[in-house]
């Protein structure tokens, strides 16, 4: 499934479209308890999230949130990218699946600001929907991934929080990371295309989602590019990371996830940081969605959010 839906996002990527494509919905029928479209910020009606607690149990829930990718131009919260985090459910775990405002209505830093008022509006909200406040993951692939590592690595730096979205008196700390062959630097991604030959070094144009993203060509923002970058905000705050990436990725270079994880390592330590290159795998697919690979996943969140 989510090879289905990068390879529709990297057709319309290389013929420069932002047109949204049609995506299979995520099959949320069957969960009984659920909230959806609840606003967390009012300055858009992108900004939502959805909440799905498992079948039985009191909680409060440890909480996996769901960040969709689509090159920072399309994904919904609900479509099919959501499947393998739905998984936690039958795990012991809240799933959260947050949309957040796309680079044609607001360019960067609006992203990962949504993302942070979603997780400050979670914690100041956890009692009302069984939420433990304090075991808090991360989980998104591709764009998702690069937002999921951003707020891991900044929810100290007030130069990513807007406040004034709400509930300014939670912080977005979380506990955990998965970051799924998301983009970190992308000032390096057309060097590291050009070297290996795995994909087109066409992220410096004009029209690619990192620069639909931050509103001027990659070539031409240094001073944004470094903004964005994960790996600069790294400290010994930083939550534990886990990182995986298909070693014949065309959209975003494997070399990202190899920097991001040559940055965490020396400041967290092996224990809390891992990196998984998946052979023959590209821009998400089977490899990532089978069920030993999910089960990998839950076992790192198992043993930062300390859950049985």
């Amino acid at each position: 499934m989510l090879q289905k839906i990068f390879s529709v996002a990297l057709i319309l990527l290389s013929i420069n479209t932002v047109a949204q494509p049609p995506m299979r919905k995520a099959p949320i029928e069957s969960i009984n308890r659920k909230w959806l479209n609840l606003p967390y910020a009012n300055q858009s009606t992108s900004q939502q999230l959805d909440i799905y607690l498992p079948d039985t149990g009191k909680g409060p829930f440890p909480v996996i949130i769901s960040i969709h990718g689509g090159g920072f131009m399309f994904g919904d919260k609900q479509d099919g990218q959501l499947l393998p985090m739905l998984t936690g459910l039958k795990h012991g775990y809240a799933v959260v699946s947050i949309n957040y405002r796309l680079s044609r209505e607001a360019i960067f830093p609006a992203q990962i600001n949504d993302v942070k008022a979603a997780i400050r509006f979670l914690k100041a909200n956890a009692a009302n929907y069984q939420l433990n406040k304090e075991k808090i993951a991360l989980w998104g692939g591709s764009a998702g991934g690069h937002l999921a590592a951003l707020a891991g690595t900044t929810f100290s730096k007030k130069a990513l929080e807007d406040s004034t979205q709400g509930n300014a008196l939670e912080n977005s700390a979380v506990q955990a990371v998965v970051d799924w062959f998301g983009p970190i630097h992308f000032g390096t991604m057309d060097d590291q295309f050009a070297t290996s030959g795995k994909g087109n070094p066409n992220h410096n144009n004009a029209s690619s989602p990192e620069s639909k993203l931050l509103g001027i060509p990659v070539s031409q923002a240094a001073s944004l590019v470094a903004k964005a970058n994960a790996a600069n905000y790294i400290d010994a705050q930083t939550p534990p990371f886990f990182i995986q990436h298909g070693k014949n990725d065309p959209m975003v270079p494997t070399e990202q996830s190899l920097y991001l994880y040559e940055q965490l390592l020396p400041v967290l330590g092996k224990d809390k940081v891992t990196l998984s290159l998946l052979d023959n795998a590209g821009h998400g697919g089977r490899a990532f969605e089978a069920a030993a690979n999910i089960q990998l996943v839950l076992q790192f969140l198992n043993t930062h959010l300390h859950t049985p």
